[in-house]
């Protein structure tokens, strides 16, 4: 388990002799895990302060220096995968080489028991959450398919979907149903992403709710268009419905919230759903291969741990035969050896996050994208597919070209502009850009004169 400050706690209470005995080495465990954690980073804090001295989070010019990303380049694709900032890299760097030259200053991997309490710490202070609510993960990926492979579903019980969600989410349900006779339903929330309206949406979603709808799963903002689901309003609608249910017929809202997540400026519970999965490699910029799932403790119950935790709790459960109690999130953080020296370095990201400021970062993004927008809307070859207004949209833009292919406009701006965008990997795709803290607005310029080069 995982206290509110963030430092692995034991939480199983045992009797008898093989339940004090298998105390005691947790115990151990967790003293073995502090101290190597205390070593490694006083050594780690020092070599930090030296190499970030020059660092200004007041200055935009001092932040994107903060990036190894080529300088010739306009990165408007960066929040896919992103490059992490100086301090991220070196927190990476160090853990690495000092994991392949000493891993017995780690115990041999029980130091994660401390740095992954860290890292669970940190993501509760960004998002508003406390810890143990937080299960870690390695991706966005398999915080959904933790979830939804987790949920307690009975045959016939229905999952509320769209047809608008990223594969992750279509797969995991697709999976759930074939095993376990699960079904999952869509429900289009517009006919048009540019002139989709949050009214519209709530709308489209409560009026598909059935008697026999248990979950619905959205995605916070469509990487197919930019398209932001107003998830609060959504939330509101459904908490009215669960108001006349009993507490087994109350429908549970699970959000793929990977881009919106550290490109909004919002705490995740008060966004009111009951799930909420991301990775920290996008708009956080932080190490990839790691992400996380948050869970309301109301939720939690409903999960079913799917892969076995490496924890105090867990380790407990098992000496003294004991079904493990502890933070839902630690229980159903994956356990096993992951990359250790990237999941540690996740706090250097939040910090590096928090040291700008989150509102600062959403505004900068905000303001970037509005000014695109409105450049791209006045090209005669390009149809703006995202949304104008700030209420239904966040960070991600996107176009189509009349006559060309997305992918010949992505070469084109690469080659001959040196400007780096991405397409949407849909059925139906289109020309996609995301405005970050790596852009600023002579890039968003000159990207609209490259795309007026279309014609």
């Amino acid at each position: 388990m995982v206290s509110n400050d963030g430092v692995p706690r034991l939480a199983a209470q045992a009797d008898g002799a093989v339940g004090r005995r298998a105390v005691l080495r947790a115990g151990a465990w967790v003293g073995a895990a502090a101290t190597a954690a205390g070593a490694v980073a006083a050594q780690s804090v020092v070599e930090a302060e030296a190499t970030s001295a020059a660092f200004d989070p007041g200055d935009w010019g001092s932040v994107r220096r903060e990036f190894a990303l080529r300088p010739d380049y306009a990165h408007f694709a960066a929040f896919m995968l992103a490059s992490p900032p100086r301090s991220v890299r070196e927190a990476i760097a160090f853990f690495r080489d000092r994991l392949d030259s000493s891993p017995a200053d780690f115990h041999m991997g029980v130091a994660d028991l401390e740095y992954s309490g860290r890292a669970q710490a940190a993501l509760a202070r960004y998002t508003g959450a406390m810890p143990g609510e937080i299960a870690l993960t390695d991706s966005a990926t398999m915080g959904i398919g933790l979830v939804y492979g987790g949920l307690r579903l009975k045959p016939g019980d229905e999952v509320l979907t769209t047809p608008h969600e990223f594969y992750s989410t279509h797969e995991s349900l697709r999976l759930r149903a074939s095993a376990h006779g699960v079904r999952v339903r869509q429900v289009p929330l517009y006919a048009d992403p540019a002139t989709a309206s949050a009214e519209e949406m709530t709308d489209r979603l409560r009026r598909a709710v059935t008697g026999r709808t248990r979950v619905v799963a959205l995605t916070w903002v469509h990487s197919s268009t930019g398209v932001k689901v107003p998830i609060r309003a959504v939330s509101d609608a459904i908490a009215r419905i669960n108001a006349r249910r009993g507490e087994r017929e109350r429908i549970l809202l699970c959000v793929d919230g990977v881009h919106g997540f550290a490109a909004e400026d919002v705490d995740i519970p008060d966004l009111g759903a009951d799930f909420f999965m991301a990775s920290t490699h996008k708009w956080l910029f932080g190490p990839r291969g790691t992400g996380f799932v948050w869970g309301r403790p109301s939720a939690w119950p409903r999960v079913d741990t799917v892969i076995p935790s490496f924890s105090v709790p867990a380790f407990t459960g098992w000496l003294t035969g004991r079904p493990p109690v502890g933070d839902p999130g630690t229980l159903n953080t994956p356990g096993g050896y992951h990359s250790f020296e990237n999941r540690w370095a996740l706090p250097e990201a939040v910090a590096f996050q928090e040291a700008i400021g989150r509102s600062r970062v959403a505004e900068r993004i905000r303001s970037q994208v509005a000014r695109l927008k409105e450049g791209l809307a006045g090209l005669p070859a390009v149809r703006v597919v995202t949304p104008r207004s700030a209420e239904v949209s966040a960070g991600i833009v996107c176009c189509e070209v009349e006559g060309v292919d997305g992918e010949q406009v992505v070469g084109r701006l690469h080659d001959e502009h040196r400007i780096a965008a991405g397409t949407t990997p849909y059925r139906e795709s289109y020309v996609r850009f995301g405005p970050s803290v790596v852009t600023d607005d002579d890039e968003v310029d000159r990207l609209v004169r490259a795309m007026a080069t279309f014609r």
